[in-house]
């Protein structure tokens, strides 16, 4: 098979393969004529669409042809215009849909003290400010001894801001840290301050709030005459009260899985992402928790998603996050379709509302039970919306920072970066998994080849549960742990 046109409705059709001019092709029953090359994951006219007539792609329009389109043409933005603009109007349609049956599932993490599960037992160095990245990497550097037993690492994630900031983004970078902070994966964390930026360490431990003494430690820095050795010595504490924490069998209902995208490509809404949203219909069955996030790549698709908000209420949080961030592109003067990316483009997504469409796939079809702020935890078992940028890393940063033990990221172009929480990348294609082996742990381009979405994501659930049981992703093997925090005001 070389063509699949998703929806009925669809009037063109996407290529699982190159097709070269003049092959006769076949798809539901039609018969057409390539009329020129089309790549693997561009789109090919399934009829004539003429000038001004919507381009069909996953059921909903996703552009309007700029001029006529014939019969087996190549589909993209040489002839398709966005149909975006800055305003639109919503109505609540409520619709369910049902969720697999599924028979209890577990893995093997760590219960914490406060009863909240664990998937990783590291040891974090988080600073408060980027004057003291150099320090916490080297306290890293020189006590990797602490790695032992059942302590699985010790990290930091360096970040430029905790000085000269002001207003909602100081509130933001605290409110961010903090999240970190609690974060369960780590079981023992070290503050480390510098002792003069505005972000103090009174005003860290009131956005804190309570906090367990043996497992949170603080260090500022220029009231000690030999910082590293101070810093040794809290990590050792830490570390003799992290290794108390040992794996043991914890029901996949307390799993907390965020979900996000990057270097898409026109099969990332065809098999990666759908596939990503059987394995979140399936959590979520489990009793579960998956989260949603990149707001701006709803743009386009959003009333597929507000159609399955569980009341009015979840809907209404939904609108105004969504305007909210369009409010946010027009105060800065940018239109809000000026996406996809150069690297979309060369994969075969044609407007945002393309990508947009194929984004909210990895949302499945449970209902959104909550709409949550940037870098707020979830609270609510089922499928949560979150506040943040499309982004890679500042998305992936806000995904752990509400609670996410680990993130899938699907990708059709590849890329190496990880978060704080494990970070499994799952490719669109084969090509890219036998290719970029280095970086890719899932690959969900067997969709394109036959295998059913429904047997994609059961293979998921089940190397999702072999991640939170302790298998390391690829990121992980790497040391890829890096955070980006969202800035949108002054720099003194």
């Amino acid at each position: 098979m070389k063509l699949i046109r998703i929806h009925p409705a669809d009037n063109v059709a996407v290529a699982l393969s190159d097709i070269a001019a003049g092959e006769s092709l076949f798809v539901d029953g039609l018969s057409i004529t390539a009329a020129e090359n089309v790549a693997r994951g561009h789109k090919i006219a399934l009829r004539a669409i003429a000038e001004g007539e919507s381009v069909v792609k996953y059921g909903n329009p996703i552009g309007v042809a700029k001029a006529e389109i014939p019969a087996g043409a190549w589909v993209h933005v040489h002839n398709v215009r966005t149909g975006l603009s800055e305003t639109a109007s919503y109505e609540y349609c409520h619709r369910t849909y049902p969720l697999p049956e599924m028979a209890p599932r577990s893995f093997r993490g760590y219960r914490r003290e406060d009863g909240r599960a664990a998937v990783r037992n590291e040891l974090w160095i988080v600073p408060t400010v980027g004057c003291v990245n150099s320090i916490a990497a080297a306290l890293v550097r020189e006590n990797q001894h602490l790695v032992t037993g059942s302590i699985d690492g010790l990290y930091t994630f360096a970040h430029p801001y905790g000085c000269s900031q002001m207003g909602d983004d100081h509130a933001q970078t605290r409110k961010l840290l903090a999240a970190l902070v609690r974060h369960p994966n780590a079981g023992g964390v070290l503050v480390l301050s510098l002792g003069c930026e505005n972000l103090t360490q009174e005003q860290f431990k009131a956005e804190l709030g309570t906090w367990d003494d043996r497992r949170v430690k603080f260090l500022v820095c220029q009231q000690f005459e030999d910082e590293l050795a101070e810093g040794a010595r809290l990590l050792q504490e830490l570390a003799a009260y992290a290794s108390q924490f040992q794996r043991e069998d914890i029901p996949a209902s307390e799993l907390v899985v965020g979900m996000k995208c990057g270097g898409s490509d026109g099969l990332s809404g065809i098999t990666a992402n759908p596939a990503v949203g059987r394995f979140s219909d399936r959590l979520v069955a489990l009793g579960g928790s998956t989260v949603l996030t990149e707001v701006p790549e709803m743009f386009g698709a959003e009333s597929i998603l507000f159609s399955r908000c569980r009341d009015e209420e979840v809907f209404q949080k939904a609108v105004r996050m969504v305007e909210r961030f369009k409010d946010y592109f027009v105060s800065h003067g940018q239109v809000v379709y000026e996406n996809p990316s150069p690297g979309n483009k060369a994969g075969g997504i044609t407007t945002l509302e393309d990508k947009s469409c194929g984004c909210v796939q990895k949302g499945g079809s449970a209902q959104i039970v909550d709409v949550l702020e940037y870098a707020e935890p979830v609270t609510k078992k089922g499928l949560n919306l979150l506040s943040g940028p499309g982004n890679d890393l500042v998305s992936a940063t806000d995904l752990t920072a509400a609670g996410a033990h680990m993130i899938l990221f699907t990708t059709g172009r590849g890329t190496p970066f990880g978060a704080p929480a494990p970070t499994v990348k799952i490719s669109t294609n084969s090509a890219l998994y036998n290719k970029k082996g280095n970086w890719i742990d899932f690959n969900a381009g067997s969709v394109a080849e036959g295998e059913s979405l429904d047997d994609a994501g059961d293979r998921l659930l089940d190397y999702v549960l072999r991640v939170a049981s302790g298998e390391k992703t690829k990121a992980e093997r790497h040391g890829a742990r890096e955070i980006a925090i969202f800035k949108d005001g002054v720099t003194l």
